[in-house]
């Protein structure tokens, strides 16, 4: 397991890793993500391992604009206008999910995506040519990690590549939002204040 600061990687090389089915651990703007490029399977069934996470969860991921055609089959409206709005930023949208994509990453025919806001993260998903997945840096059961040390102490055991050491994080989860649905239905209240009457 390599440890290495935000200031001094080098996104290609992390990039490099996701794509030579690597796992990462890294900064964004809210916690600890848990990172693998979208579609290794070999690498979602690990993080499921990794983190004793049930399997009836999906993993959201982390994405930028061109990445959206290639996991969701089209962007409702309101989607489109949240989107427009607060990303990049804490929002997790869940959006009609592409047919034939992993089961870890999908679930009822849904994806969960966000583009996060200024961070590590942020810089990462804008170079990267795939999405990349952004499940909380935890065991199941266990807080989020917004700090290096409990991200150390979860997985100092576990087959992970690199450890981006971004320093403590806010803490704040995205918020989730259920965009398949009409109205839309916000699933988890975090860092983006909504409400949909």
């Amino acid at each position: 397991m390599k440890l290495v600061r935000t200031e001094e990687i080098n996104i290609e090389e992390v990039l490099k890793i996701l794509d030579n089915n690597g796992i990462i651990i890294y900064p964004t703007e809210t916690l600890y993500g848990i990172g693998a490029k979208y579609n290794s399977k070999r690498n979602l069934k690990k993080i499921f391992e990794i983190k004793k996470r049930p399997e009836e969860k999906s993993f959201p991921l982390i994405v930028n604009l061109k990445h959206l055609e290639m996991v969701t089959e089209f962007i409702p409206s309101v989607a489109q206008k949240l989107i427009e709005k607060f990303w990049p930023g804490p929002l997790t949208l869940l959006l009609p999910a592409r047919k034939n994509l992993p089961e870890e990453i999908t679930k009822d025919g849904k994806i969960a995506v966000r583009m996060p806001g200024e961070s590590f993260a942020l810089k990462l998903i804008q170079k990267s040519p795939f999405p990349i997945t952004a499940t909380s840096a935890n065991i199941s059961g266990f807080p989020p990690a917004d700090r290096i040390e409990t991200v150390i102490e979860y997985f100092k055991e576990a087959p992970i590549d690199l450890i981006i050491d971004g320093g403590k994080l806010p803490g704040i989860p995205s918020t989730i939002v259920d965009t398949t649905v009409e109205p839309p239905v916000v699933i988890r209240k975090g860092a983006v204040e909504l409400s949909f009457h």
